[in-house]
């Protein structure tokens, strides 16, 4: 591709991750000196569980289900695999896969740092969990899988329009498994929107070295 082309993956590698980054730090802030951002904590979620019905627990159950820490490294382990075997390359499937280690790995290094206590139990709709509830877990990695897929999946297509449609069914499956898990009583709305900031930092980083990696320089004739 054309020079600025690639400088435009790096661009946008480079502000996803610094708005990323500067939202966690913000909604850090704001948590632990209980001000700003946090002071939507309890409305919403009273909000959302003032929404609760045993159609919506039962869907909201399902998405807890299928993006949780049972289902959720089963459908990257076979993601990963069938991928690799289908395409007859290694570089997708382990940059997927190194995208969700990582994502993993910050959760497991920031929450019980941070230590931020979950909502009430009695507010919890499914089993009980004592684990520290900032950043959200479910949230990080439903929200790494979705955008890291989509754009290794989309970004070697020519068709700008599936690419757009893509990104915003991902959009709103994110959307759909954090309110999820404020519904569920696991967590407060800002466990939540730390966790997407977080995701972005690691999205960006995803596209700048799959750029570095797979991105060729040059003019149409040379790239053919």
């Amino acid at each position: 591709m054309p020079a600025s082309s690639r400088r435009n993956l790096y661009l946008i590698a480079g502000v996803l991750a610094v708005v990323g980054l500067v939202a966690f730090l913000v909604i850090l802030d704001s948590v632990r000196e209980s001000d700003g951002l946090s002071a939507i904590d309890r409305p919403v979620q009273g909000w959302l569980e003032g929404m609760r019905s045993p159609a919506l627990t039962g869907v909201m159950a399902v998405l807890a289900m299928v993006f949780g820490p049972v289902a959720m490294p089963v459908i990257i382990l076979v993601t990963t695999l069938w991928w690799g075997f289908a395409a007859r390359h290694a570089w997708r499937p382990l940059l997927l896969a190194g995208g969700m280690i990582v994502g993993v790995a910050i959760v497991q290094i920031l929450a019980p740092v941070i230590g931020r206590e979950r909502p009430p139990i009695d507010a919890m709709l499914l089993d009980v969990d004592h684990t520290p509830s900032f950043p959200s877990g479910h949230v990080m990695g439903a929200t790494d899988f979705l955008l890291i897929v989509t754009f290794l999946v989309f970004s070697r297509r020519q068709n700008p329009v599936s690419a757009v449609v893509a990104f915003v069914v991902a959009a709103a499956l994110v959307t759909a498994i954090a309110a999820c898990r404020v519904y569920l009583g696991y967590h407060w709305p800002t466990d939540v929107l730390a966790s997407i900031s977080l995701s972005l930092i690691v999205f960006g980083s995803v596209i700048a070295v799959d750029t570095w990696r797979t991105v060729r320089v040059g003019p149409p004739a040379a790239l053919e």
